[in-house]
């Protein structure tokens, strides 16, 4: 284990494991729809390759091919609930997009594999990019301004969305608990995955590749 950043992959890599065991789990569940089917394979698939992403083999799966695909499938989350009909259509969307985000966030991570930023072993020990200005890049690691606020917005909305996914399984302060952590108890580790997952993410998104 050479730095500490191993040690975060190494560990990161064990819960992206667990949580596409958990996810394959539930597609061969009997009485699951199939679209829910759909959205524990694209879990699972999320999962292993955010659990190869850091080593050697994730160097592999990066390409076009996996950033639009991956793209696609953060479309899918959303997309998925406008077909279902349900009194609440708002509500079925939104609890939807933290695991779209997930995925978009994972074709970004993709993208800059294959040269959406400057990776960082081509940054100096000051800094600066090799042969480019820094000042045309607006952020001291390279990225570009715009990128460095749509890594940032992702961050933000992954972290807020794991700490709402962890917290909905806890028993409520108040006497009565409310519908959604009544929800939420039946499936703890659902619950815990999503969350586990989202944190996972947002770690992946800060930390160098």
């Amino acid at each position: 284990m050479d730095t500490p950043a191993d040690a975060v992959h190494i560990m990161l890599t064990v819960f992206f494991a667990l949580a596409a065991m958990h996810a394959l789990w539930h597609v061969r569940s009997p009485g699951t729809g199939c679209r829910y089917r759909v959205d524990h394979l694209l879990h699972a698939a999320m999962s292993v390759v955010m659990a190869a992403m850091p080593w050697s083999l994730g160097r592999t799966l990066s390409g076009r091919a996996t950033t639009v695909l991956c793209t696609l499938a953060a479309l899918w989350f959303p997309l998925a609930a406008l077909r279902r009909h349900t009194a609440n259509k708002v509500t079925e969307i939104a609890g939807r997009l933290p695991s779209a985000a997930g995925m978009a966030a994972m074709a970004w991570m993709l993208r800059a594999h294959h040269g959406g930023a400057v990776p960082s072993h081509e940054i100096l020990a000051g800094g600066v990019p090799a042969a480019q200005d820094t000042a045309a890049h607006g952020h001291v690691t390279g990225a570009p301004v715009p990128d460095a606020w749509i890594t940032g917005s992702l961050t933000v909305y992954l972290l807020a969305c794991a700490m709402w996914s962890l917290t909905r399984p806890m028993p409520s302060l108040r006497s009565a608990p409310d519908a959604a952590h009544r929800a939420a108890a039946t499936e703890p580790y659902g619950h815990v995955r999503d969350g586990t997952m989202a944190l996972g993410t947002a770690l992946m998104l800060l930390m160098p590749h």
